[in-house]
């Protein structure tokens, strides 16, 4: 779920803001702890001649996304624009300012411990577990267990001021959740020192410290998962108007390719195929979708020009029997008009343009368009002929002898 959160939240790293780039580092960097927990993983680390280099890098992992959760609140509920600074806004930057200073020398302190102190003679299936009770393993975990201490305080307090102003219900709930996982790390985070310790100065049945171990283990996966709920549910409007969007264009492409391909330059750069269109990344889909209904709008003013006078008639002839007239009868209009592109011989007697319409932004106009596209996809190249030959009939026919 934690690397799933992460793969969600890629788009942040792109389009996101420095806060937003941060909490996807926080949560990236704990799914690769957690994936350096896993037996797969652990098997093929142990193919490199370092002994226990599995728990040194998950070590680093979780230590760079503690950092990066920090950065998170310091960067995001640390912002005021009071005069005076809250004092916990203050402290929080502070120690912000301090855990990356800190974070290095942890760092570099971590891995000379590991090497030197930490009694690696043979592989341990679980680090805790097997080193208990020995100093050098003592000191090491509790240098690393120093970082997770004032960091789920940190966050655990400022998420819990958070969500007392928060301004949704989805916002509230996420970020009550997001606390409680921070408290319950807190705990976690004691538990596992204190264990340590008292291993280390008294020694310990190995089923107690076993038992232990796997308590807390079974504490962290459940606080990670509620970690995820939590960082989700604030943002599933926000996934759900980008999947709408993402329909929309999906819905879009058939209609506006084959407008972009009748006039090329209208569109910034040429139509490829779906899956090429939609494995683009530079840019963000509502952008690409304000893009495109602006490109359907520009080719559609384009089109009038190949258009016959009569073509709007007979394309609302074609459609009075459909059950959504309108836009079918938009859709018949296009559909002829692109055939007579097609021999690029303008009419002699161009058509009006098509009636403007009342959009107040670019979801009421991609809407207006999906419906012309659902008419557009069901109209056959022989069905559209009748309809321009139809209208040049009609033409004809009201031309002075």
């Amino acid at each position: 779920m934690m690397t799933v959160v992460a793969v969600w939240r890629v788009p942040a790293v792109r389009y996101g803001d420095a806060h937003r780039r941060a909490l996807w580092g926080g949560y990236a960097g704990f799914a690769a702890a957690l994936w350096l927990s896993t037996r797969g993983v652990m098997h093929a680390v142990e193919h490199i001649p370092v002994i226990d280099l599995n728990a040194l890098l998950k070590h680093f992992a979780s230590t760079s996304a503690i950092l990066a959760a920090l950065t998170y609140v310091a960067t995001s509920y640390g912002k005021t624009s009071a005069p005076v600074v809250p004092k916990h806004v203050a402290v929080s930057r502070w120690i912000a300012r301090v855990a990356y200073k800190a974070g290095v020398v942890g760092v570099l302190l971590l891995t000379p411990l590991f090497f030197t102190v930490v009694d690696r003679t043979t592989p341990s299936a679980d680090f805790v577990t097997d080193h208990a009770g020995e100093w050098g393993a003592a000191i090491y975990m509790n240098v690393f267990y120093f970082f997770p201490l004032v960091t789920t305080a940190v966050c655990g307090y400022q998420w819990t001021r958070a969500a007392r102003r928060a301004e949704t219900a989805l916002m509230r709930v996420g970020l009550v959740l997001m606390a409680i996982s921070m408290w319950m790390g807190l705990v976690y985070v004691a538990a596992r020192m204190t264990l340590i310790r008292v291993a280390a100065l008294a020694p310990l049945d190995p089923g107690i410290v076993q038992d232990t171990v796997t308590a807390t283990a079974i504490w962290m996966n459940a606080l990670f998962l509620i970690v995820a709920v939590g960082a989700s549910i604030p943002t599933t409007t926000a996934a759900a108007a980008h999947w709408r969007t993402w329909r929309t264009v999906h819905l879009l492409y058939p209609l506006w390719r084959d407008l972009m391909e009748a006039f090329p330059g209208t569109s910034l750069y040429p139509p490829g195929s779906r899956l090429r269109e939609f494995a683009r990344s530079h840019t963000p889909l509502d952008v690409r979708l304000d893009r495109w209904t602006q490109d359907i709008a520009d080719a559609s003013d384009e089109l009038h020009y190949f258009a016959p006078a009569e073509l709007l008639i007979a394309a609302e002839e074609a459609a009075t029997s459909h059950s959504d007239s309108q836009p079918a009868a938009e859709a018949h209009w296009i559909k002829a008009t692109l055939l007579a592109v097609a021999d690029r011989q303008p009419s002699r007697h161009p058509s009006a343009l098509l009636q403007t319409k009342p959009f107040t932004d670019t979801d009421a106009e991609a809407t207006w368009l999906v419906r012309v596209r659902r008419t557009y996809s069901e109209i056959t190249t022989a069905e559209a002929q009748c309809v321009l030959a139809r209208a040049e009939e009609g033409l004809v026919a009201h031309e002075p002898t």
